[in-house]
């Protein structure tokens, strides 16, 4: 890092400090303090009013940026980003579910939309453990639905853990459609959430065929938790915003694997 002269503002520091994250994901202390010429417990201060605001995650010796930490987006914000992406997504998803089918729904904003168009079909069994697909499906269609229990997750509709995970376990289900916060080839799909780590590989052991919907947005990252690898799943449908490469590398990688890219 080459040093910054004259020294900035507190605000002006701290702006700069988010946008060396964005570029390198991780900083560390001694390194701020070289670049701003400023104290070890100024850059401290930095960090931990930066953490309180949530937009980043202090860590001992420095900070990282949120994408790489146990960071998740409420419900209500994803809500509002990549609509148009998760249409498609379900509108495919949809073609793949059959009257009488026996379905569980991954909790998310993409499965959310799945649950919408569900009132098309006939003789449903749906499991889930997301509210509002479970509150949509009681009001919309005339599915068995079945609310898997657990721990609430306030900001999240969605109960998880391994209560949730152990009532899942008792079922067979036809069809999975499991959201995922984060894909990369390395390491494979996760979450920031242990607890819906483990209602997820429920979810997957659980069923005949398993299906992913994730939009091209969460591609080439990851989060702390991993839950499934691409061998673990039957198809994985995402968005035609998806670059070239990664899509030629996904028809690659797994021979088995069906891709969708709509």
């Amino acid at each position: 890092m080459e040093t910054t002269s004259p020294p900035l503002f507190a605000e002006e520091r701290r702006r700069s400090i988010l946008n060396l994250l964005e570029k390198q994901n991780k900083v560390y202390v001694p390194e701020l303090c070289e670049f701003f010429n400023v104290s070890p417990a100024t850059i401290r201060t930095d960090l931990r009013v930066l953490d309180n605001e949530g937009v980043l995650k202090r860590t001992h010796g420095g900070a990282v940026n949120l994408s790489k930490a146990a960071y998740e987006p409420t419900s209500d914000f994803k809500l509002s980003q990549k609509n148009a992406e998760k249409k498609r997504i379900a509108e495919y998803a949809i073609e793949l579910i059959k009257n009488g089918d026996t379905i569980t729904l991954d909790t998310g904003t993409t499965t959310l939309e799945l649950a919408k168009l569900l009132p098309s079909r006939h003789d449903l069994t749906v499991i889930t453990n997301d509210i509002a697909i479970a509150t949509y499906l009681e009001h919309n269609s005339g599915a068995n639905i079945i609310m898997l229990g657990g721990i609430m997750r306030r900001g999240f509709n969605c109960t998880a853990g391994s209560m949730a995970a152990k009532m899942m376990e008792q079922f067979n289900v036809d069809k999975a459609f499991i959201a995922s916060n984060a894909f990369s080839f390395e390491t494979g799909f996760s979450t920031p959430s242990v607890e819906q780590a483990e209602i997820k590989r429920a979810m997957i052991h659980s069923a005949s065929t398993v299906n992913v919907l994730i939009d091209s947005s969460k591609f080439n990252s990851s989060a702390f938790y991993r839950f499934a690898q691409l061998k673990d799943i039957d198809q994985l449908v995402t968005d035609n915003h998806l670059s070239s490469g990664d899509a030629s590398r996904l028809h690659s990688c797994h021979e088995t694997l069906k891709i969708a890219i709509v």
